[in-house]
């Protein structure tokens, strides 16, 4: 997926049958649901892909269990569906990305044996409404079989707990995967080229004027239909048909942190579905750290927001409160904030009280736009909008959906030992070789193969995680990663799981990229000083977490060499932390 290839047939001249606005997992979602039925189609992102909400979201594929409760207590035919659609969407996300998404327990502890049998007998319908797609079946356990599974949970004052099954994924990874997968069908997908104008034929939507945001050409995309697919900025996208458009979202704030690995268990989570203020909240294992959140506030629509310290400060006492140990801002490695897209209905009362639907909207000029909607739906809200692109634009109304069942690339010969078949093929860690299948699939030998040309590119890019020099490499050549943060923060989640690393690594990882790219130093340090500020700016003015020793993945066979920087020489994390200071 070469991104110059694909900048040039956007310049080429030649219309498009659909232009989708938006990377994200609906836009990308839309791009693939349209190639694959035989449509000329065209998608742009701003920025890059995932790179807002879709990189941010507590990494789950569920059907939504809370609004079950609310469907049933509220008689909400609304709710109800949007749980049944989720429950069929969850299974096809597992099926088609099996490489990056699998099923996890998550443990909730209750007070009494009353709320622990109502809560159980909601999990059982849970579960038969997932008929054959359903990931396990729900069970009801003791407070002592439940501390013996999980004995970092403090269950003083509990009597029981309720154990259940959902899916867990790479967000960041399933997006950039959709686009790869939509461009193997036909579809010409670029990032950082931003849409500042649409244009229209005798009041009609016919285009848009783009501009690269990286070399600062600007020009016309000619198409028969544009889909606005933009998450929490489709308002911003449909004030440019319209700049008395009425606003159709509210946004909420979903603020996670990530703690040690030794947090909780590795193979069961923790789910506490109603705070003092309604909220729920998850506590999950995720990369090899703990994953923790999410606050449920009104927010502002803004570019990369920064969490703000209450948020923070609410996450940690829950923490606290649920753990034997306490946790506090020390313990945490990373926090980032992402923008939750709500359709506005009036009569909310607050975000909680939104469901995560979606709706489609098609302006007087032809503009369509899909808004609201969650990342287990994807498929299904991209599945509506071509169907109703077909329609609106006439596309031809008889092209069939085929994104039900179809293989995502990295997944198409997946099975779940390949990477210990990986690691003896190609004589490499078997943690590395378990890393590299679990963000590649079976590209994972692809990656492998960059490595052995070059010796240097098999080091870890930080020698406390599994991600080597070669995957720098392949999201360059083959992921479209344009700049030092593509790579840190979606291709790999480093970023994301550990702030304080991530930063030691931005100088070796931009070096690689400056090779691939021709960056000379100046542009390296740039990038890396970019990413820093970035880093610095979601941790809120607290404090970078501070570098800590390498842990047991690197201690247990990983190269811990530490990759050269941009001045050839070898970084150390004292040198590091003076020149980013």
């Amino acid at each position: 997926m070469d991104r110059q290839e694909h900048v040039s047939r956007l310049q080429d001249g030649q219309p498009f049958d659909l232009l989708v606005v938006g990377g994200g997992a609906t836009g990308c979602g839309i791009a693939l649901d349209a190639a694959t039925r035989g449509l000329r189609v065209a998608l742009v992102e701003r920025d890059d892909f995932a790179q807002g909400t879709s990189s941010k979201s507590t990494k789950l594929v569920h059907g939504g269990v809370r609004y079950l409760e609310k469907a049933i207590l509220q008689g909400d035919r609304e709710q109800f569906n949007l749980v049944r659609e989720g429950l069929r969407e969850r299974g096809r996300l597992l099926h088609n990305a099996p490489h990056l998404a699998h099923a996890i327990r998550l443990m909730t502890p209750v007070k009494t044996w009353f709320q622990a049998a109502y809560i159980y007998a909601g999990l059982v319908l849970y579960d038969l409404l997932a008929g054959r797609l359903a990931l396990g079946r729900s069970r009801l356990v003791s407070r002592a079989t439940a501390q013996k599974l999980f004995p970092q949970l403090n269950l003083d004052g509990y009597a029981a707990a309720v154990i259940y099954c959902d899916g867990q994924f790479n967000d960041a990874r399933m997006a950039v995967t959709l686009a790869r997968t939509a461009a193997a069908h036909g579809a010409c997908c670029a990032n950082h080229v931003e849409v500042v104008g649409l244009v229209k034929e005798n009041g009609r939507i016919r285009g848009a004027e783009v501009r690269d945001r990286l070399t600062g050409r600007a020009w016309t995309v000619a198409a028969t239909g544009v889909v606005n697919a933009t998450g929490p900025f489709a308002d911003a996208i449909r004030r440019l048909d319209d700049p008395q458009a009425p606003s159709m979202l509210k946004v909420s704030s979903g603020i996670h942190i990530l703690l040690a690995a030794d947090t909780i268990p590795e193979d069961i989570s923790l789910m506490i579905p109603s705070t003092e203020d309604g909220r729920v909240l998850f506590m999950i294992p995720w990369q090899g750290h703990v994953l923790f959140g999410t606050t449920d506030e009104p927010a502002e629509v803004a570019f990369d927001p920064a969490p703000e310290k209450k948020d923070v400060d609410y996450l940690l006492r829950y923490a606290s409160a649920y753990l034997r140990k306490p946790v506090t801002r020390a313990d945490v490695l990373a926090v980032w904030n992402g923008l939750r897209p709500l359709v506005f209905n009036p009569k909310k009362k607050n975000t909680q009280e939104l469901a995560r639907s979606h709706v489609l909207e098609k302006s007087p000029a032809g503009l369509l736009s899909m808004t609201g909607g969650k990342w287990t739906s994807y498929r299904a809200m991209a599945e509506d909008a071509v169907d109703a692109a077909c329609d609106a634009f006439g596309l031809g109304r008889g092209r069939t959906c085929a994104t039900g069942r179809l293989r995502l690339l990295g997944s198409r010969a997946y099975y779940p030992e390949a990477w210990r078949d990986l690691a003896a093929r190609a004589g490499v860690d078997p943690a590395l070789a378990r890393s590299l299948y679990s963000l590649h699939g079976d590209e994972a030998g692809t990656v492998l193969e960059i490595g052995r040309q070059n010796e240097d590119l098999m080091r870890p890019i930080h020698p406390a995680h599994p991600y080597i020099g070669a995957q720098v490499v392949f999201a360059v050549r083959h992921e479209m990663a344009r700049h030092l943060g593509d790579v840190l923060l979606r291709r790999l989640p480093l970023g994301l799981v550990d702030m304080g690393h991530a930063r030691e690594a931005a100088p070796a990882v931009a070096a690689i990229m400056g090779r691939e790219l021709g960056w000379d130093e100046r542009h390296c340090a740039t990038e890396v000083e970019s990413v820093r500020r970035l880093l610095e700016a979601w941790y809120s003015g607290h404090g970078a977490p501070q570098p800590r020793r390498a842990n047991a993945l690197a201690e247990a066979g990983l190269d811990k060499r530490p990759l050269s920087g941009p001045d050839g020489g070898r970084q150390t994390s004292e040198a590091l932390e003076e020149g980013s200071s």
